[in-house]
């Protein structure tokens, strides 16, 4: 006999047993309404890439994390790292795309991160990207979509942070920094949530920047505003001196308005000028979702990254998206109390089994009431009827149906409601009217 494996599975990944899956597709579907609603449409793209694709599009940090190897035939590759760049490689060899395109992705990624609450190597992110749109509308309704998700899975208290790289540019131009650590230090900034204001100081020290420079990043990362028009109004002095920083703050003025005739409220987004999104290919508006009340990095993010495509393409795509982090916001879900108890399987009723002598009627009333849309399991143990009934308690079935000899002579089914604890004898053509009413009002 073979030495017994011991089951395990790699640190940073998951099981997601039934109950918990049902509960990731509610918040998936849920999505998905939304993203349409918007006109989005589905794409899908393979789950590994060849490193040319994935290669110098992130930053230095990043790249670090991308699971990266030789393939059986020593062609380099690696695993998507996010679902932004396989779709500016679909964009430049799919050109014949219509454009403007709203597409969105709901699928696995995988970085070799280390894991924490919020933080796995493998996790699905859900985005949703517009490719050839310059106008800052795009932008409106990328942050409407995050807003309108985040409200239809039943969170109150969160806000959208809303920044642009062109301000970050400014803080560059502004502070002396030369040009080319513009990336250098956005990726600094970017982890001012993880290492605060010390580190990310501490941190541009050890860097070599000056300490004029320092002292500039300083007062942008710890600026507190009452308001909105606080913020804009702080940074039309601060970048008074910077081409970039004013172009930001200006297209920051238009997009709130925009957003705001979307019907995103006014208290769920703040100008929030550290916000830096570290990675390199963005250019304009940027944006993160935070749950208040609960201890998770960002729930959602995104921004304009109008030079991606133009990598793969040559021609100039004008692109802005956003990503919803399904593990943190099902994180955020259980932590705030928010899923709905009935989510613990999508199987409305139970067909239980007399006794052996009766599978064919059973199995027979299972298929009827399939036919005419309910989800039905029909027991296929051995247990007895007052078993079957913890079976179905334990699975968290609604609804069980008893086909016994009275009830086949009587024409009748016995439905019992698990959950009200209680039954009645019914005709088979009220089962599937009762049942569909208990979970959809009729």
């Amino acid at each position: 006999m073979a030495n017994r494996i011991k089951p395990a599975i790699l640190k940073g990944t998951r099981d997601y047993l039934p109950e918990d899956a049902v509960k990731r597709e509610y918040i998936v579907e849920k999505l998905k309404k939304i993203f349409r609603k918007y006109g989005f449409d589905p794409l899908e793209t393979p789950s590994i890439e060849l490193w040319d694709t994935l290669g110098g599009k992130y930053g230095e940090d990043a790249e670090m994390l991308i699971y990266r190897f030789k393939d059986h035939g020593g062609r380099d590759v690696g695993l998507r790292y996010d679902l932004t760049v396989p779709l500016s490689r679909v964009i430049a060899m799919h050109q014949e795309i219509p454009k403007p395109f709203k597409r969105y992705q709901i699928a696995p990624v995988w970085r070799a991160d280390s894991p924490q609450k919020g933080r796995y190597r493998e996790f699905y992110q859900c985005d949703f990207d517009i490719v050839g749109s310059s106008s800052l509308m795009a932008d409106a309704e990328i942050v409407a979509i995050v807003f309108e998700s985040l409200a239809s899975l039943g969170f109150e208290d969160f806000v959208i942070r809303v920044n642009s790289r062109k301000v970050i540019r400014g803080l560059v131009e502004v502070a002396g920094i030369p040009i080319e650590r513009e990336q250098e230090t956005a990726r600094t900034i970017d982890k001012l949530d993880k290492i605060g204001v010390p580190g990310v100081l501490k941190e541009l020290e050890r860097s070599g920047f000056e300490r004029g420079s320092i002292e500039k990043v300083k007062k942008i990362i710890t600026a507190e505003f009452n308001s909105n028009i606080e913020a804009l109004e702080f940074a039309d002095k601060f970048f008074k001196d910077s081409e970039s920083g004013l172009k930001g703050i200006s297209e920051l003025r238009e997009l709130l308005e925009f957003i705001q005739i979307l019907g995103v409220p006014e208290k769920n987004i703040s100008i929030d000028l550290s916000l830096a999104r570290g990675l390199d290919y963005y250019t304009g508006p940027i944006y993160e979702a935070v749950l208040r009340g609960v201890t998770l990095p960002s729930v959602s993010g995104g921004g304009r990254y109008d030079g991606l495509i133009k990598i793969f393409s040559g021609r100039d795509f004008p692109a802005t998206g956003g990503s919803l982090g399904l593990e943190r916001i099902y994180q955020g879900l259980v932590d705030l109390d928010l899923l709905p108890d009935s989510l613990k399987t999508h199987t409305h009723v139970l067909v239980t089994v007399f006794n052996k002598k009766f599978v064919k009627e059973s199995a027979s009333l299972a298929k009827k009431l399939r036919e005419q849309g309910l989800n039905v399991d029909l027991y296929l143990g051995k247990k007895n009827l007052r078993a079957q009934l913890g079976y179905a308690n334990d699975r968290g079935i609604r609804f069980a149906i008893f086909y016994g000899p009275d009830e086949m002579e009587g024409g009748v089914v016995t439905l019992k409601d698990l959950k009200l604890e209680t039954q009645k004898r019914v005709r088979v053509e009220e089962v599937v009217e009762i049942i569909k009413e208990a979970f959809y009002g009729g």
